[in-house]
């Protein structure tokens, strides 16, 4: 009897599980949109609440307050963008330097896209040694991102062991995080023409491996 009520735990765990997802994503969707349309400051926990259809108690036992909504926000939308960029590139294109220069692409169309909220968003920093360790994960988990394409680059013979894939994801990571702090300091920072000499420059790099 034990051994089933273990076994039947897992699904309505998931399910609950699957439910709190639900209703964060729906949290943070309708606070995207809020703060896009609106501004932040004028946008108040009472309309995400409306706006997400959930109550203020259930919006706290997700979020303390707006700000810690917005650090969260910002961390999704890295974690999201990186693994949807290096998803499609590794499906539409074969070769790594195919797939670094498809990224410059990606990057460029997103930002075509980009509203002030954005922008606002790249800007949002930890303020707490809990955010800190997000921030840890996070970027542990972008840079694994990256790693695949330089490791399958390596497995298909197309790319040489000169520098290694932890090197050339931190590369093309710190150069892609610098320009986006840059453009979202400035917006007249010409990050478009930056993307282009970044493309140049990774293809150069790799040409060498």
């Amino acid at each position: 009897m034990d051994a089933i009520e273990t076994l039947t735990e897992p699904p309505e765990t998931s399910r609950r599980e699957k439910r709190k997802l639900e209703i964060r994503a729906r949290i943070q969707d309708s606070a995207y949109t809020l703060f896009r349309d609106q501004g932040i400051q004028d946008t108040s926990i009472e309309q995400i609440c409306i706006a997400a259809d959930v109550a203020r108690r259930t919006f706290y036992g997700y979020y303390p307050n707006k700000d810690a909504l917005l650090r969260e926000l910002s961390r999704e939308r890295v974690s999201n963008t990186a693994q949807g960029m290096i998803e499609q590139v590794m499906t539409e294109h074969s070769s790594t330097r195919g797939r670094v220069s498809a990224m410059i692409d990606y990057m460029a169309a997103n930002i075509r896209q980009y509203s002030e909220i954005d922008r606002k968003l790249i800007l949002i920093t930890p303020v707490s040694a809990d955010d800190d360790n997000h921030l840890r994960e996070l970027s542990a988990s972008v840079q694994d991102h990256f790693r695949q394409v330089f490791k399958a680059g390596i497995a298909n013979g197309d790319l040489g062991q000169r520098f290694s894939p932890e090197i050339l994801s931190e590369m093309i990571m710190g150069t892609f995080n610098n320009m986006m702090v840059s453009w979202a300091v400035d917006a007249r920072f010409p990050i478009f023409e930056k993307l282009e000499e970044a493309r140049d420059l990774f293809d150069h790099i790799l040409a060498q491996t």
